[in-house]
């Protein structure tokens, strides 16, 4: 069975995780992608040699992430600063619907391959270019990590324990969700090329596709003077605050409760995850706690109320979850939340 994409044919420069995952998901949508790798100088993915499958010889084709990151292309190596190198990727550019890149700012223009050029080889050709600070600014000759451009965007900021720096969200999640919004943007160049036969140079940041995932706690803090996060507050920093915009639908509007709480013990890993979607969920959680005062208030009796006093709810929840170990919380419920 043909996929969405068969016919388009993609010359992939992408190294690494952000850009590889952008075209992998072109291939998955059956594209023919090409991968261009540069002899001295392979993907380097191709050396984490610690996700070779047991039992397989490491090396640079049997490397898991590599080979996770880079499935349904093709690929060849080829030495873009020589001659006969970069007249065999001309060649390919001229047959190639997308040309999709994440190297700095400078590189492509450096080979001779920027936009202007690959238009005279391919007037109609889309070119991707996913450098971590874009190919306009201030910051577009910086070259940059995927948790770099992430602490940028303000994500980095907005996760972590309270009183204690900022955590990130895992090791590089820019890494992955710049690799969606590549493959997305390419989408949509490839669909108004459909309809106007006219190509484009896409410019796609990094840090853009995290500020993109910001954009109401940005607009709550400049217009609203309401901060991400508040010194001292009990679970953690929370992005939505009673009266704030949702972001990306976190937090509701239909669950409240829905947070992790620290339980007995204190440790790192003594935490629970409580959440109740529905009104009744939420009285037998009151029903668990004993029928606190705080809990039987009139205002926490609806989802709205619960969601305007989640700041106040939650610092009653935490009381309670301090008395218990992890393990009994859980054993204590009828049935599983978390």
């Amino acid at each position: 069975m043909l996929g969405a994409l068969a016919g388009v044919r993609v010359l992939d420069f992408t190294w690494v995780r952000a850009g590889p995952w952008a075209t992998r998901w072109l291939g998955a949508f059956g594209a023919d992608v090409i991968k261009i790798e540069w002899p001295e100088r392979l993907d380097i993915l191709r050396s984490t040699r610690h996700t070779t499958p047991p039992g397989v010889e490491p090396g640079p084709n049997t490397i898991g992430q590599f080979t996770d990151t880079n499935a349904n292309k093709r690929g060849i190596t080829l030495n873009v600063r020589s001659e006969k190198g970069l007249a065999i990727v001309k060649q390919l550019v001229a047959k190639c619907d997308v040309v999709i890149e994440n190297f700095s700012s400078r590189v492509m223009q450096n080979w001779g391959l920027g936009y202007d050029e690959l238009c005279k080889l391919r007037p109609d050709i889309i070119y991707v270019s996913m450098a971590g600070f874009g190919h306009t600014g201030p910051q577009h000759s910086y070259t940059t990590m995927g948790p770099s451009a992430q602490a940028l965007s303000g994500l980095t900021y907005l996760s972590g324990l309270p009183d204690e720096p900022p955590a990130g969200w895992g090791w590089s999640y820019l890494d992955d969700t710049g690799g969606m919004y590549g493959a997305m943007c390419t989408l949509t160049a490839l669909r108004h090329r459909n309809a106007t036969g006219c190509g484009q140079h896409v410019d796609l940041s990094q840090m853009t596709a995290g500020i993109t995932l910001n954009g109401p706690a940005f607009l709550d803090r400049t217009v609203n003077g309401r901060p991400a996060r508040r010194e001292g507050f009990p679970p953690g920093n929370r992005t939505v605050w009673p009266g704030a915009p949702l972001l990306n639908n976190y937090r509701g509007p239909t669950v409240a409760p829905h947070n992790a709480y620290r339980t007995k013990g204190g440790g790192d890993n003594d935490w629970c995850v409580l959440a109740c979607f529905s009104d009744a969920e939420w009285q037998q959680l009151v029903q668990l706690m004993g029928r606190p005062a705080w809990a039987v208030d009139k205002a926490l009796a609806s989802l709205q109320g619960r969601i305007e006093h989640q700041e106040a709810m939650d610092q009653g929840i935490e009381a309670w979850t301090k008395t218990l170990g992890k393990y009994e919380t859980l054993r204590r419920n009828v049935r599983p939340w978390g």
